[in-house]
């Protein structure tokens, strides 16, 4: 039954429908800040090795996401096509987090074949999670700037449990102690990290669909009819040629790129480029978490005034201005000193107008995902809801491996050795550091910008669409 276009979503299925996307958070938050550097820095493995194996674990696991995305929408139950799977994956996804933070003994000579299989693993579980949650997006609403409310939701949950993950992190479980002056570098907080996670995940996942469940517990319209391997995928290739989706996702493949680089890379910058103590890092996530809260609010007035590729256009370049900022400031010696209070309060000012605006495009490009749904159904006839979401992770995950890539790249020509204090690192090292990552985050968000202009799908064409296909149904337009 598709939902009218003018419904308006009550704030408990948005708060209960955001919520299942706090595992997500969870895994980005640790893949992006935690992984590179625990398996480097303290279990010893090269960043090279580390950032190749996270890209291959990524590359294999994002061809995962279309078959997932097209087997939910194939399901066909009494509980719909979404809900069977997130009462079944969280569970197995929640063990699989711990066994990725916690490799036993005897891994250790063959650690780079452990973090690949348990990252597959993690992300595969993932996922079977994420792919069908936000799937429901366009099942519940049609409405333009409705989705944008739910996006947003879900966003702002995401965020919440990685910094969560990211506050306990730096306050509860990687504490400095006796042989570690470095919080991050005691190896003992990482089994607490990952059971707590693990926890986490797989309590709010099943929270959330236990909360939808009156509202999207029902048999499809329509009962797949049987079909082979070969047109399953002939299918998926159909969706994922729509020529919107092929401009969504070039524009949202190298802003992904962009953030895995930024994210996988964060703990260097804030260790060794502007010195942050043990207070530093502990106000940083609240700092990121009031960033996104910013985003929550600004985001659908934007993109009112602007539309959904603009706003995320405009906010990609004005966010990368103000990200770079400080690192310029410091190349030209025109920041304050390092590690000092203005110096972390400075970063914290610019890093949170940045993050607004960052959050506002990924927000802003995830709503457009949903817009596409409508734009595909007219050409083919289906609505296949998974698999341009899944589509959507395929982007992520194999951008973000690029992403974590870059960084490991960049580490290793800027000359950083692994199991390094901070005092210890040449300033010229940091000085290669800083000038090659703002050189190519810049790039990057440049690029985004003007390819997420051209994105075909406004808001009066959407609304057109919508109509087009009641009227096609035999129902009456507004």
């Amino acid at each position: 039954m598709n939902t009218p276009v003018e419904d308006k979503l009550p704030l408990r299925l948005k708060l209960v429908h955001g919520m299942g996307s706090i595992a997500y958070g969870v895994k980005d938050n640790g893949f992006s800040t935690f992984l590179l550097l625990f398996y480097n820095q303290v279990l010893g493995l090269e960043a090279t090795l580390v950032s190749a194996a996270l890209m291959l674990a990524l590359f294999i696991d994002a061809f995962i996401d279309p078959i997932v995305g097209h087997m939910s929408d194939r399901t066909y139950t009494r509980w719909g096509k979404r809900l069977p799977w997130l009462y079944i994956a969280p569970i197995p996804l929640g063990f699989a987090w711990l066994l990725l933070w916690s490799p036993p003994e005897g891994a250790h000579g063959h650690i780079f074949l452990y973090l690949v299989s348990t990252a597959v693993l993690v992300r595969a579980l993932v996922s079977c999670c994420e792919v069908p949650s936000v799937a429901l997006v366009p099942e519940l609403t049609r409405d333009y700037d409705e989705r944008t409310g739910l996006m947003r939701f879900r966003y702002l949950f995401a965020w919440g449990g990685g910094l969560l993950m990211l506050f306990l992190a730096y306050g509860v479980f990687l504490k400095p102690d006796a042989g570690h002056a470095v919080g991050q570098l005691n190896p003992e907080g990482y089994w607490n990290y990952g059971l707590f996670g693990g926890l986490l995940i797989a309590l709010t996942v099943l929270l959330s669909a236990a909360g939808q469940h009156k509202r999207v517990a029902r048999l499809p319209d329509v009962r797949p009819v049987p079909t082979s391997v070969s047109h399953a995928f002939q299918e998926i290739r159909e969706s994922l040629s729509n020529r919107a989706f092929l401009i969504f996702a070039l524009a949202a493949g190298l802003a992904v790129i962009s953030q895995g680089t930024t994210f996988s890379i964060s703990n260097y910058l804030y260790l060794y480029v502007w010195q942050f103590n043990q207070t530093a890092f502990g106000f940083y996530p609240v700092v990121l978490f009031l960033s996104v809260v910013a985003a929550f609010f600004l985001v659908i007035p934007l993109n009112r005034r602007w539309d959904k590729p603009h706003t995320a256009a405009y906010a990609a370049i004005a966010g990368v201005i103000l990200w770079i900022a400080p690192f310029l400031l410091r190349l030209v010696d025109l920041w304050p000193e390092i590690g000092s209070t203005a110096s972390t309060l400075g970063v914290f000012a610019f890093f949170f107008l940045a993050n607004a605006l960052g959050v506002t495009v990924m927000i802003s490009a995830s709503s457009m995902i949903a817009d596409i749904v409508e734009d595909a159904q007219v050409k083919t006839g289906r609505r296949t809801e998974g698999i341009f979401f899944a589509g959507n992770f395929f982007i992520q995950k194999c951008a973000t491996g690029v992403g974590i890539f870059i960084s490991g790249m960049i580490i290793s020509w800027a000359g950083l050795s692994t199991q390094t204090a901070p005092s210890a690192v040449a300033p010229e090292v940091i000085d290669r550091l800083t000038t090659a990552y703002i050189i190519m985050v810049a790039v990057l968000a440049v690029l985004s910008a003007v390819v997420f202009a051209r994105f075909p799908i406004r808001r009066d064409d959407h609304e057109a669409r919508v109509r087009q296909l009641d009227a096609a149904a035999g129902l009456k337009g507004d």
